[in-house]
């Protein structure tokens, strides 16, 4: 007797194992952003959450769980093994989303921080770049598995004009190097007002695309959206291993 599988009888695609929470966003997505398809060298599937910009989520908005779960929802019928917000400000509702959906949920890079952190040396810190430095409190911090009390030191690009322009006040187009000079910039400056930091995290889906160029300029492992969807996609799709010995 052959192979016999069965399928959802409601799933009509299959072969993306990440599903992508998107924004309603008006500004250029370019390669490496968490929402540009070629960022990836494996298929993904998006979709937008209605109603939500970043105003509302960097905000907080509590009213925006119902639709961030709704199309969750959406994306697990649509065969995703895993759930991504493709904005580090997803972390609010990464504990319902978590414990409402069948597969495992990481709706933020920060997710990566307790990992980092159990890596670096003790007198060591991580230094995390955000969108909007006083928007990340500690509840969403708390969500995501960071403590109080936890070694990291935040900076943020609200007074970038630049980068606020284009992402937090998204007024529909961009000028990419200015964007990339004043994020590169921060990381050089933070790392340079804090000696002992040990890596850095990019908390923002738009700053994958400046991870190298952070690297280079600051020596230090660079952490981001782009390792995190990798990882899990190394997990929930396990290849053959071939070699010799």
């Amino acid at each position: 007797m052959g192979t016999i599988i069965h399928q959802p009888a409601d799933q009509m695609m299959a072969g993306h194992a990440i599903g992508i929470l998107l924004l309603n966003t008006g500004y250029p997505i370019i390669p490496g952003n968490v929402a540009n398809a070629s960022t990836y060298d494996y298929p993904v599937r998006f979709t937008v959450v209605e109603g939500a910009d970043s105003p509302r989520l960097i905000g907080g908005d509590p009213t925006l769980l119902e639709p961030i779960l709704a199309a969750a929802r959406e994306l697990v019928r649509d065969g995703c093994r895993a759930i991504v917000g493709a904005c580090g400000y997803f972390a609010r509702f990464q504990r319902e989303l978590a414990e409402a959906l069948p597969v495992p949920v990481f709706l933020s890079s920060l997710c990566q921080v307790p990992m980092v952190l159990g890596a670096l040396q003790p007198e060591q810190r991580l230094g995390i770049l955000c969108a909007k430095r006083s928007s990340l409190d500690q509840r969403m911090l708390s969500a995501v598995g960071i403590r109080e009390d936890a070694p990291i030191v935040v900076a943020g690009m609200e007074d970038s004009p630049g980068f606020r322009g284009a992402i937090l006040e998204d007024q529909g187009w961009m000028d990419l190097e200015q964007v990339r000079d004043e994020v590169v910039g921060a990381a050089v400056r933070l790392v340079e007002d804090h000696p002992d930091l040990g890596a850095l995290l990019l908390e923002c889906s738009d700053m994958p695309p400046y991870a190298k160029q952070i690297q280079d300029a600051t020596g230090l492992p660079v952490w981001d959206y782009v390792t995190l969807i990798d990882w899990i996609h190394s997990s929930v799709v396990r290849r053959t291993l071939d070699g010799f010995i």
